[in-house]
Protein backbone atom coordinates (compact mmCIF):
# COMPACT_ATOMS: atom_id res chain seq x y z
CA UNK A 1 0.00 0.00 0.00
CA UNK A 2 1.49 3.34 -0.64
CA UNK A 3 2.30 5.97 1.78
CA UNK A 4 -0.32 8.65 2.27
CA UNK A 5 1.25 12.01 1.24
CA UNK A 6 -1.03 15.05 2.46
CA UNK A 7 -1.08 18.04 -0.19
CA UNK A 8 -2.74 21.22 -0.96
CA UNK A 9 -6.19 20.31 -2.50
CA UNK A 10 -8.70 22.58 -3.83
CA UNK A 11 -11.60 22.21 -1.59
CA UNK A 12 -14.84 19.98 -3.65
CA UNK A 13 -18.50 21.28 -3.45
CA UNK A 14 -21.13 20.55 -0.90
CA UNK A 15 -19.97 19.85 2.59
CA UNK A 16 -21.95 19.68 5.98
CA UNK A 17 -20.46 20.33 9.54
CA UNK A 18 -19.90 17.47 11.84
CA UNK A 19 -18.83 17.26 15.37
CA UNK A 20 -15.85 14.38 16.50
CA UNK A 21 -14.22 14.12 19.85
CA UNK A 22 -10.05 13.61 19.44
CA UNK A 23 -7.52 13.25 21.96
CA UNK A 24 -5.67 15.75 23.08
CA UNK A 25 -2.07 13.87 22.10
CA UNK A 26 -4.09 13.55 18.17
CA UNK A 27 -5.04 16.81 18.20
CA UNK A 28 -1.65 18.64 18.79
CA UNK A 29 0.04 15.30 15.93
CA UNK A 30 -2.99 16.42 13.46
CA UNK A 31 -1.66 20.38 14.21
CA UNK A 32 2.00 19.04 13.96
CA UNK A 33 1.55 18.13 10.33
CA UNK A 34 -0.81 20.17 9.35
CA UNK A 35 1.83 23.12 10.28
CA UNK A 36 4.28 20.61 8.53
CA UNK A 37 2.48 20.83 5.37
CA UNK A 38 0.79 23.93 5.23
CA UNK A 39 -2.14 23.23 5.25
CA UNK A 40 -5.56 23.63 7.51
CA UNK A 41 -6.26 21.14 10.02
CA UNK A 42 -9.82 20.12 8.28
CA UNK A 43 -8.28 19.49 5.48
CA UNK A 44 -5.13 17.10 6.98
CA UNK A 45 -8.34 15.11 8.53
CA UNK A 46 -10.20 15.20 4.87
CA UNK A 47 -7.76 14.10 3.28
CA UNK A 48 -6.89 11.10 5.72
CA UNK A 49 -10.58 9.69 6.20
CA UNK A 50 -10.59 9.77 1.86
CA UNK A 51 -7.19 8.03 2.02
CA UNK A 52 -8.58 5.26 4.60
CA UNK A 53 -12.51 4.86 2.83
CA UNK A 54 -9.83 4.56 -0.57
CA UNK A 55 -7.23 1.76 1.12
CA UNK A 56 -9.65 0.33 3.46
CA UNK A 57 -9.38 -3.96 3.44
CA UNK A 58 -12.28 -5.84 4.96
CA UNK A 59 -11.26 -9.33 6.01
CA UNK A 60 -13.57 -11.53 6.19
CA UNK A 61 -14.71 -13.31 9.35
CA UNK A 62 -15.41 -17.30 10.14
Amino acid sequence: MEKFQPTKTIPKNEKIVISIRLNIDKVEEIDKIAMQTDISRNQLINQCIEYALKNIDFKKSK
